[in-house]
């Protein structure tokens, strides 16, 4: 009896136990099935009758919006070749996602990461063969960007950092341009300047016949024209003094740097919207820019004008590019020049090539504006070319010289060209005050 006893303690604890491990897995089942249940399902699957039917989870457009981004960002960054065959199958790019705002009625766009069209714009601008190509220009700075609009430029799209800097900008004339504000290292990143100002407009490339110049009626009868300046500073500094002086036009050849250079356009200060600038001109086309009657000099910084104001000549110049006003660089025609100023006359040297052009010399403060003139400026390089000698020795101009003292070769050549402006607008003043004229309108319109 107390063996039967013992046994069925055995069984009982036995079944106690099974039941409690059981107990246990049910319980830690149940944890793991709520646990389940607080995922967020990605389809319902409704009981046997209703198979067919699936629901699917919406998901929140904000979120779903930054997916598409986040995975256009990741498949461009990790693989650009199968990025460019969605391209292809879709037939555009994938667009980034904007956010657009207002501001004094004026909508604008708050650029994500991922939005290139700063740097590609950037690139195109600084490239003379794409501005050329796609007729834009880029713009940095407050100050330049309101001298372009109140020229009537047109815009295109402005890049800002703070709703501040757009509103330095008069808003009134940027209802067609495409807003986009971006951070502030992103201008920086593309930005010449060492203090960037925070905004960055890409125009269409200017016609100087169309624009609005402010100051027109305060013109003289002047030209300027750039022959050879390859330098940017240079280059914009005489477009600012040329803006200063009043001249009518500036008048630019086809071996100049562009005149849309972003350093040119930073020296130059504004000036290519207080005048017309008509870059990349043959010499057939200078001629036909100018006024008629007009009379085109030539500045030059030979060293024979020691010889006229008294002073020793140190050395006789042995080949016309020693003369400062003739370029002696090679030619492919193969012309041959004679030796200007030389007193010999042999028939050989005439029957070699032809002759050198031969233009009076004068000095800078003598009179030489008479009547509307243009004024040529050659490169520090290269100098003049010589057609620009023969247009000079065409209309019955002078070689201009501006004196120096000895052992110094001769002045930078901006330099040179605001000496020689300021002293032909201070003669023509004198003139127009002297014949009872005024510089108005109807003065201009008959010099031109």
């Amino acid at each position: 009896m107390a063996a039967f006893m013992r046994g069925v303690i055995c069984l009982l604890s036995t079944e106690r136990n099974a039941f409690l491990t059981k107990t246990n897995t049910f319980i830690i089942e149940s944890k793991r099935h709520v646990r389940g249940l607080r995922r967020k399902p990605v389809r319902v699957l409704f009981p046997e009758n209703d198979s067919n039917r699936v629901v699917k989870s919406q998901q929140q457009p904000e979120e779903k919006a930054t997916r598409i981004t986040s995975k256009t960002q990741n498949i461009e960054r990790k693989d650009p070749v199968k990025m460019r065959i969605i391209e292809q199958q879709s037939g555009k790019r994938p667009q980034v996602a904007v956010a657009k705002d207002q501001v004094d009625g004026l909508r604008f766009e708050r650029a994500f990461p991922g939005d290139k069209r700063l740097s590609r714009l950037v690139s195109v601008a600084r490239s003379r063969t794409f501005r050329e190509h796609q007729g834009k220009i880029l713009l940095e700075g407050r100050r330049l960007i309101c001298d372009a609009l109140e020229a009537n430029a047109s815009p295109q799209m402005v890049f800002f950092s703070t709703v501040e800097r757009l509103q330095e900008l008069p808003l009134d004339k940027l209802r067609r341009a495409t807003l986009v504000k971006v951070k502030f290292e992103d201008i920086k990143i593309w930005s010449d300047l060492v203090a960037p100002q925070g905004v960055i407009a890409i125009f269409s490339r200017p016609n100087p016949e169309r624009l609005n110049f402010s100051q027109r009626g305060q013109s003289v009868p002047l030209s300027l024209i750039c022959d050879n300046i390859r330098d940017p500073g240079n280059l914009g500094t005489m477009l600012r003094c040329a803006a200063a002086a009043g001249c009518h036009k500036v008048l630019l050849t086809k071996g100049c740097v562009d005149a849309w250079e972003p350093k040119v356009l930073r020296a130059a200060m504004g000036a290519h919207f207080r005048l017309p600038v008509y870059p990349s001109l043959d010499w057939d086309d200078v001629e036909n820019h100018l006024p008629k009657p007009v009379t085109v000099h030539v500045a030059d910084s030979g060293p024979d004008i020691r010889a006229e104001t008294g002073e020793s000549v140190t050395h006789k110049p042995s080949k016309p590019g020693d003369f400062g006003w003739v370029s002696s660089r090679p030619n492919g025609k193969n012309m041959l020049y004679q030796e200007y100023g030389s007193d010999s006359s042999d028939s050989d040297s005439e029957d070699e090539g032809p002759r050198l052009p031969r233009v009076e010399t004068k000095l800078y403060h003598d009179t030489w504006t008479q009547s509307p003139s243009a004024l040529v400026i050659g490169g520090e390089t290269h100098g003049l070319s010589v057609e620009a000698v023969q247009l000079a020795e065409k209309t019955n101009g002078h070689r201009l010289f501006i004196p120096v003292v000895p052992d110094v070769d001769s002045l930078n050549s901006a330099m040179a060209a605001s000496i020689l402006l300021f002293e032909g607008r201070r003669q023509l003043l004198k003139l127009l005050q002297t014949s009872g004229k005024t510089l108005q309108p109807k003065a201009e319109r008959k010099f031109s």
